[in-house]
């Protein structure tokens, strides 16, 4: 007895078995909206042969990953982008600070380099005790600078008055040195920022978008192994039924075939 094909499906428009498809109420909504927009007409009793069924799962399947690799390629070439941008010069602090010194400059910073030593502290101490020595012993008649030092109080100003501005030099230098540091951190922190902010992106587009289309993806695969599986034993059922109703009716098939010679 064969079975007749009185199901038309909704998307090729041919003839099927009830065993060749579903019907559209036995599918998932995103199957029943790829079905309804290739066929308006399309209801929910309507019939979809496996053939095509699988075509829009194929289709669905290649659509989410087309888009998720465009989204992809979009982030990768922003980054691309970030990281070959010229907003940003990398600039060094020795050449642009030290390298364009002046002799008053370099003075400048050798005193202020040892003036805040203690190379500068002992030997001051040592011209100190010497001098007042000196003076108050008076060594080999010499007596130059009587108590209470008016010369050395005088020599002791001129030193404090000289050395203070050529620090104060030295140290606008070194604030100048600072605020190149901060610029240059500035910048490398904006831009590690851009490149990070991206990176996130990127992550959270894989976590949020591209994990659940895998996932989708494998439902679809899962579905469809299914369906072959149950097609196969659909198929494995009719020829063991078949194949019984050949062992029961033997002499049917002899007779048949005496009456055929």
């Amino acid at each position: 007895m064969t079975i007749k094909k009185n199901q038309i499906c909704s998307v090729c428009g041919n003839r099927f078995t009830i065993m060749e498809g579903l019907f559209l109420r036995d599918l998932s909504d995103e199957l029943k909206s790829q079905v309804f927009k290739t066929n308006k007409y399309a209801k929910e009793s309507s019939f979809i042969c496996l053939k095509d069924m699988q075509n829009l799962r194929i289709a669905k399947m290649q659509s989410i990953i087309d888009q998720d690799l465009k989204t992809d390629h979009q982030m990768s070439d922003k980054l691309k982008k970030e990281l070959e941008s010229d907003n940003y010069v990398i600039k060094n602090i020795n050449d642009t600070v030290y390298g364009k010194r002046t002799t008053g400059q370099k003075l400048a910073d050798g005193v202020a380099k040892f003036g805040g030593s203690w190379g500068f502290i002992i030997a001051f101490t040592v011209i100190l005790v010497v001098w007042m020595t000196i003076n108050v012993v008076h060594f080999l008649g010499v007596n130059f600078d009587p108590y209470p030092f008016i010369l050395l109080n005088l020599f002791l100003s001129c030193v404090a008055a000289i050395q203070a501005p050529i620090i104060m030099m030295s140290q606008n230098r070194s604030a100048e040195r600072d605020r190149f540091d901060s610029e240059n951190d500035y910048k490398t922190n904006t831009k590690s920022e851009m490149e990070i902010r991206i990176l996130h992106e990127k992550l959270d587009q894989l976590n949020e978008v591209q994990w659940p289309h895998i996932l989708d993806i494998q439902k679809m695969q899962i579905e469809v192994l299914s369906e072959i599986e149950n097609e196969i034993q659909s198929l494995k059922t009719e020829n063991e039924s078949k194949r019984d109703r050949n062992t029961r009716h033997p002499s049917r098939e002899h007779d048949q075939e005496h009456s055929e010679s």
